[in-house]
Parts: structure tokens; C-alpha cells; sequence
């Protein structure tokens, strides 16, 4: 269906590799992705699982899917996390570094001790597995995901395919990143030609509760115009959820409204839970979010990143503060230069 690029050394190859060990498992499978899932955890999880089931695999997926994205799994499609592993499974670690078991959600990946098959396109990927497809050059896992169902050998339907759309459009921005390819419009084409429902995805995925708006009104109070406007920061905490009755669920969406002001080239936004603190990190024209992530022990891609740390906000701040000021002069070098 996705006609693999074959310039990219080795990918057919690794592709093959993982189809295969997925197809031969004879045991259950369990399928994992991130903690806080957003359109193409969800969406790699969901395709590669209904694959796997429309070849008759026994398949666990423990995912809790956020609320605005509920939408899309079916009753029973996924469950609650492991409390243990089922006998004789196959870990399928999808959208993040199955080295980071920290970051995988669903299941303890520190005590499994089976094979363990990873898709994924974090540039940060210490690529350790059974097997594994790996290409940060890749838009979405999702469309890494639509290369592995291919090689399996499983006839598409609308139910693979809308999944793999949902994730394909939500990490491009609904095709709107530098990170997309000419490849990526022929995979979105061929996921719309199998029935995806790219029109009725983008309806819901629209859709917002009242306290979504609510909650960003207080958040808009916090907002702070740094570097000569270079950097626009907002901060929640729990007190403007109580005051708002929002969740932070309402929360995961306000950095990408924030990386649209003008003349901006990093937007933060932090979630302050008080003893610790999480930073969604969006950048543009050289700047890398990935670099600010990776000096505050988190990770990401270069336009998109976050890290978390276990410290109150202020000590937090300066570390913030110290990267960005770092990254920003790296940048400017670096534009000079060129």
C-alpha cells in the first residue's frame, strides 16, 4: 500500500524484520506507546493492534486514550494496565525509546523479559530491540506503522486506516510541518483511497469542552513575552484547574496555540504540579526544542520536545531560562554562519 522508499537504507529491511517477528509470534502480543498519548500514540497503537487482530493474534493494548481522542477506540479495544505480563508475550513498543522505560505507558517495561520489537522516529531512539524500524526523518510512527501492516500482509480497511490518518495528520500538523515529505501526501493519499475518514477525524478532533476555554483564559494571564518576543511562555497549575473545573487533559493542545504568535520562535508551555514539573517545548527558523529537552533530561524532535523534572517550578524556571538562553545563541551562531 505505501510503496517504501527505497533510498532509505535499510528500512525495508527493518520493516520486513518486524512484520515478521509480529506475524510469527505464536503468543499474545501486547502493543504499548507514551504516557500521555497524543494523536499518533493513539493512532499507531490502534492500526498496528486491529491489524494484528484482523490476523487472528491474541493482542493486548493498555492504553488510556485522552479525553479528546476518545472519540476513536471502540468498546474493549483497549484496557488498563498490566499488573503483569501475559505468559509467552511479545512487547510492540510504537512511538517511543523502548530504552526508556520511564516513558512507556501501560505496562512495566523494566520487568519484561521477552522480546520486544520497536517502531519509532525519535532521533534520541538508543535503537536496542529484537527488531526495529527507526528513521527520524519519518513525519509520524504512524506512517512507519502503515509500512509494517503492508509487509504483513493484511488486507486494508477503513478501521487500519483512519487510525494511521489520525496519526499521520495530528504529528504534521495536519500537514502543515517542514517535517513533511512528498512520500507523506502519497501515504495520506492511499490511507484516504482505504477509507480513512480524514474529514469526520478533523471534526472531533475540533471539538472542545467548555473548559477547555475556561481554563485558557486563566492561562492567557500567565503568558510572558521573553528574549524581545523570540520566546512566548504560559504556565498551569492546579489551582486554575480547581477554579475552572478543567482537567489537565485541557491543557495538552494550548502549546501549539501558543507557537502561533507572531514573530516567535519557541513556545513553552509548563504544567506546574507543584513538585514537579512538565515542559512542553515548540520551535521554528533553527531553533531546536529537542536541545532545550535534552539539556533538562527529556527529549523529542527538533520542532516538538518536552521534558519533566522533579523539582518546584522556580528551580525549574532558571534551568529553563539557562537552556533557552544557550539554545537561542547556538541558533544565532548557527544562522550567522550560514
Amino acid at each position: 500500500m505505501t510503496g517504501i522508499n527505497e533510498a532509505a537504507p535499510h528500512y525495508a529491511q527493518d520493516v520486513a524484520a518486524v512484520a515478521a517477528k509480529l506475524k510469527m509470534h505464536p503468543g499474545p502480543i501486547v502493543v504499548l506507546s507514551h504516557e500521555n498519548p497524543d494523536g499518533d500514540a493513539l493512532g499507531s497503537v490502534l492500526g498496528l493492534t486491529r491489524a494484528l487482530r484482523a490476523l487472528g493474534k491474541t493482542v493486548v493494548a493498555p492504553l488510556d486514550a485522552p479525553r479528546y481522542l476518545r472519540f476513536l477506540p471502540k468498546e474493549g479495544e483497549l484496557s488498563a494496565p498490566l499488573t503483569a505480563w501475559p505468559a509467552g508475550a511479545l512487547a510492540a513498543v510504537l512511538d517511543v525509546d523502548n530504552n526508556d522505560p520511564a516513558r512507556v505507558a501501560g505496562a512495566d517495561l523494566s520487568t519484561f523479559t521477552g522480546e520486544v520489537v520497536n517502531v519509532d522516529h525519535h532521533g534520541t531512539n538508543a535503537r536496542r530491540a529484537a527488531a526495529l524500524v527507526v528513521d527520524p526523518g519519518q513525519p509520524a510512527t504512524a506512517m512507519m506503522v502503515a509500512d509494517v501492516v503492508d509487509a504483513l500482509g493484511v488486507p486494508w480497511s477503513e478501521a487500519i486506516a483512519t487510525p494511521l490518518m489520525l496519526g499521520l495528520n495530528t504529528d504534521t500538523g495536519s500537514f502543515r510541518f517542514d517535517s513533511v515529505t512528498p512520500r507523506t501526501f502519497e501515504v495520506a493519499a492511499r490511507l484516504r483511497a482505504c477509507g480513512a475518514r480524514l474529514g469526520w477525524l478533523n471534526d472531533q478532533l475540533g471539538q472542545r469542552p467548555r473548559s477547555y476555554y475556561t481554563l485558557l483564559r486563566e492561562v492567557l494571564n500567565t503568558l510572558e513575552f521573553l528574549h524581545g518576543g523570540r520566546v512566548v511562555l504560559a504556565r498551569v497549575d492546579a489551582s486554575m484547574l480547581e477554579r475552572t473545573g478543567a482537567s489537565w487533559e485541557d491543557v495538552e493542545s494550548y502549546v501549539s496555540l501558543l507557537r502561533g504568535a507572531e514573530g516567535s520562535v519557541l513556545a513553552v508551555m509548563v504544567k506546574d504540579y507543584g513538585d514537579r514539573v512538565k515542559l512542553s517545548l515548540r520551535s521554528r527558523d533553527g531553533v531546536s526544542a529537542q536541545n532545550i529537552a535534552v539539556a533538562l533530561g527529556g527529549g523529542g524532535h527538533v520542532p516538538a520536545a518536552g521534558a519533566s523534572l522533579t523539582l518546584p517550578y522556580p528551580e525549574v524556571r532558571a534551568r529553563l531560562d539557562e537552556a533557552i538562553t544557550a539554545e537561542l545563541a547556538r541558533a544565532d551562531a548557527a544562522a550567522t554562519a550560514g
